[in-house]
């Protein structure tokens, strides 16, 4: 088969029903009627099927900005509401776990969103459909979609009835630790500041980029992460800088008994 008849048969061209059917199979699995076929058509729309397959489409990452605040207004109101018993810092950590990137490509593909997100056939060959940062952002695009769409209540109707029944789950995985959240708490109960992340190195095609991220603290580079997107990379920063700092910090009382000096005077 030829490259272009394959393309043709895995990516049919852009027509005027394409984002009706789009629509109608994501009501019929997901159980959201789009009056606006667009919105949805856009926030399945990963970049790379608009660089090799449509030019004229537009990517979802708009969408995914806007998804992402409406995705915290909703779970952080239903946590609120329903954890009456929760501090602050229990429902700060509580949100975290349930809106990260991991969580969240989680329910993406239990859910099978990923089966309708468009991508380009290197991306797809590259496992795409299954990468965390692209399910998730897909996820968060079509919460901004249906908030576009539908309102308020019909976006809190769908986080409800999708990500909130993965609460129990998340707060039992000890893998779901928001290490740059801890990171702050840890530096902030000390005086010294926030963190600050700065990418430091990209590698590989745009659809398998690579990154590598630096955390600094007190005006040091205290963790470098890698990962397949910036979230990922800022996640294993902060997970080795806490490593260190508190591997220093534990060593700290020691040395100054050691030479003479009382805890705390060093």
């Amino acid at each position: 088969m030829a490259w272009k008849d394959f393309l043709k048969r895995i990516f049919p061209p852009p027509s005027a029903s394409a984002p009706a059917e789009q629509a109608e199979r994501f009501f019929q699995h997901l159980h959201y009627r789009f009056r606006n076929d667009r919105l949805l058509h856009e926030a399945l729309t990963h970049r790379s099927y608009i660089r090799v397959v449509d030019s004229q489409s537009v990517s979802n990452e708009r969408l995914e900005y806007l998804g992402d605040s409406v995705l915290g207004l909703v779970v952080s109101e239903y946590l609120y509401k329903s954890y009456p018993a929760y501090a602050e810092g229990e429902l700060t950590k509580t949100k975290a776990l349930l809106v990260n990137e991991q969580t969240l490509s989680l329910v993406g593909k239990n859910s099978g969103l990923n089966r309708f997100i468009l991508l380009s056939p290197d991306e797809e060959d590259a496992g795409g459909r299954e990468r965390h940062s692209i399910v998730s952002d897909a996820l968060e695009a079509v919460i901004g979609a249906i908030y576009l769409d539908g309102g308020i209540e019909e976006a809190r109707r769908f986080i409800i009835s999708t990500i909130i029944p993965h609460i129990g789950e998340v707060l039992n995985d000890s893998s779901q630790r928001n290490f740059k959240g801890e990171l702050l708490e840890y530096l902030q109960a000390r005086g010294r500041g926030t963190p600050y992340y700065e990418v430091v190195e990209e590698s590989g095609p745009d659809h398998a980029k690579m990154f590598k991220v630096g955390v600094m603290t007190e005006g040091k580079m205290t963790g470098v992460g890698e990962g397949a997107s910036k979230k990922e990379a800022e996640q294993r920063a902060a997970e080795v800088s806490l490593g260190v700092l508190t591997e220093a910090d534990s060593k700290e009382p020691k040395e100054s008994e050691e030479n003479g000096t009382p805890p705390g005077l060093a």
